[in-house]
């Protein structure tokens, strides 16, 4: 028998505990107690006890059965006293997030200081974002997710992400910026109309501003393309060109005077660039959690251009930022994503150098991240046959293939609504190692996420796009009108819904005795096939595009590990570690 607590969590049921608040009413009221009172007390708990073996009570049912118990007998006065006490604990309580609130504002709380990496928990804006954090998560908590998915994510068993921001039913995750939209035909921030630039730097600018507009709206990680810039490198460059034909400089003396003040400006724009990234805070509290995507294969007409910019990006990336004290640094943003292709990938190839520079890059910052096009191309495959290449989200998730209305293949502009993680350690720890135990869990927490995932997918459905018109209206995803629903942007795969794991190696070992690169290889590929199984079998029924990737979970790591201590206690190469096996941002 369980009864749950206020916090949603599910506790053994107890009736002594019923005794001894009944009991302390008697003893305010008579300063003593008599064998009346013993007895009524047992009744009492006996009676809520029954009723409990029948069904689920939560505290304040409880406590109504004990104030009905006592006004049905001759003993008005000591129910009044109870309530009396009641009404004490309920405003001594307070709100449940008060303390929270408080930890927050006081920088004391360990939760919340080392919930992101990204944020500086000590500084205002952090603080204002995980206070309206603090009671998206409550009210979650109490009113919007079932008991089952706020057990299950109490326990470790699975992962809710973003609770703190699911209040909000406007708020997406992760997206591909659609930027060659909005600088191409113009966009509105916060009622101004932003016109198309006509400069590298100047559109730089413009970037930076609709970047921190849109992840003001969201709040998950943005990518965008350098390609998406590129084309305003050749605006400069024949500004340039014009300026010095103008003044009736020769041929040469014209070209060479644009190239050097080409080079210049792409250098300016891109430390501006650089500089408005990491120096704007948008409403999450951080700088815009904001991926850059360097892929010579997406244009043609402009990859000389792309180049360029791509040179001064991880030059610069290179130098690192100064710091308060004047060191270079390694910035957090924006990560860096190099795709490998035919045209830098071999010492003989035209953009060879650029792969060199992101070695050294890689060498002295960790970053970029490096993306195969000829493993991308062979693994997302179109509805066309044809295989694709396209950048990752913030979150690390890729968006899955899409064809919009014209047959043409389509990432930018598309985003992620969600994601809920399970826990694959635990479902291994549960079953014991008993194979068929382990695969009757699989399908029962699958679904578990499956669920949690429609009641994301539910949230955002049901919005207009007046909720974030810098998303919907003006080119972030879309161009909907005002009023319109975002609906249709949820469904034929336009965007997704993730199911995310964790553990694999752990789960693995658990259940096989070897590692998943090992001789656990082909039980670690059947769960991956039966995880990818799940989401295609979601997606043809719902015609959602759910997709599986491997959570980066940053601090829902260290939660996973305590919780599978707690639950199944140490177990060497399992649950020894302070961590489990999980992706990164």
């Amino acid at each position: 028998m369980n009864i749950r607590k206020r916090d949603g969590r599910l506790v053994p049921f107890d009736e002594t505990k019923i005794e001894k608040a009944v009991l302390k009413a008697f003893v305010a009221v008579d300063k003593e107690l008599s064998d009346y009172a013993i007895t009524k007390a047992e009744n009492i708990a006996n009676y809520i006890k029954d009723i409990s073996e029948q069904e689920e009570l939560s505290i304040e049912q409880i406590q109504d059965y004990v104030e009905n118990g006592l006004m049905s007998t001759k003993r008005k006065d000591v129910a009044k006293a109870y309530i009396k006490y009641r009404e004490e604990r309920t405003r001594a309580r307070g709100n449940p997030i008060d303390k929270e609130i408080e930890e927050i504002c006081s920088n004391s709380s360990e939760y919340w200081s080392t919930e992101n990496a990204n944020k500086n928990p000590q500084v205002v804006t952090t603080q204002r974002d995980y206070i309206a954090g603090a009671i998206s998560t409550d009210i979650a908590r109490r009113l919007l997710l079932p008991p089952d998915i706020m057990e299950a994510h109490d326990q470790g068993i699975v992962h809710f992400h973003d609770m703190d921001y699911y209040v909000q039913n406007a708020l997406t995750n992760c997206e591909l910026l659609n930027l060659e939209d909005m600088l191409q035909n113009g966009t509105v921030i916060n009622g101004v109309l932003i016109e198309k630039p006509h400069r590298i730097l100047t559109a730089s600018t413009i970037a930076t501003q609709i970047i921190l507009a849109v992840t003001s709206s969201t709040y998950g990680g943005c990518t965008i393309t350098l390609t998406h810039l590129a084309p305003f490198v050749r605006d400069s460059y024949n500004a340039y060109i014009k300026k010095y034909t103008d003044l009736g400089l020769s041929e040469d003396w014209i070209k060479k005077l644009a190239d050097i003040d080409t080079k210049k400006e792409v250098s300016d724009a891109v430390q501006t660039f650089n500089y408005q990234v990491n120096s704007m805070t948008n409403t999450n509290g951080q700088s815009p959690f904001l991926s850059v995507n360097m892929y010579l294969g997406e244009t043609q007409e402009y990859k000389k251009e792309l180049a360029m910019l791509i040179e001064e990006f991880l030059k610069q990336r290179i130098l690192g930022f100064k710091n308060e004290r004047g060191v270079y640094v390694t910035p957090a943003f924006p990560k860096l994503l190099y795709v490998l292709e035919e045209d830098n990938i071999t010492e003989n190839s035209s953009y060879y150098y650029l792969t060199e520079l992101a070695a050294e890059c890689t060498s002295k910052r960790m970053v970029p991240d490096y993306i195969s096009e000829k493993i991308m191309k062979q693994l997302k495959i179109d509805a066309n046959g044809n295989g694709q290449c396209f950048p990752c989200m913030g979150c690390r998730s890729f968006l899955t293939p899409y064809l919009n209305e014209e047959g043409k293949p389509q990432y930018y502009g598309r985003f992620n609504a969600g994601v809920v993680t399970i826990n694959l350690v635990d479902l291994a720890l549960s079953s014991h190692k008993d194979m068929s135990k382990f695969w009757k869990l699989f399908e029962e927490r699958t679904e578990l996420c499956h669920k949690a995932l429609q009641l994301r997918h539910a949230r955002v459905s049901g919005i207009t796009s007046d909720a974030a018109p810098i998303l919907w209206q003006h080119g972030g995803f879309a161009r909907l009108k005002p009023g319109e629903s975002v609906s249709k942007l949820l469904y034929g795969g336009y965007s997704t819904l993730s199911l995310g794991y964790a553990g694999l190696y752990e789960c693995v070992k658990y259940m096989t005795g070897y590692s998943h690169t090992g001789k656990g290889k082909d039980f670690g590929l059947k769960v991956m096939q039966k995880l990818n199984e799940k989401t295609e079998q979601w997606k043809q029924a719902e015609n959602i595009a759910y997709s599986l990737y491997g959570t980066p979970m940053e601090s829902t790591t260290y939660k996973f590990a305590k919780k599978l201590k707690e639950r199944f206690d140490i177990i060497e190469g399992i649950t020894d570690r302070d961590y489990i096996t999980n992706s990164y941002h």
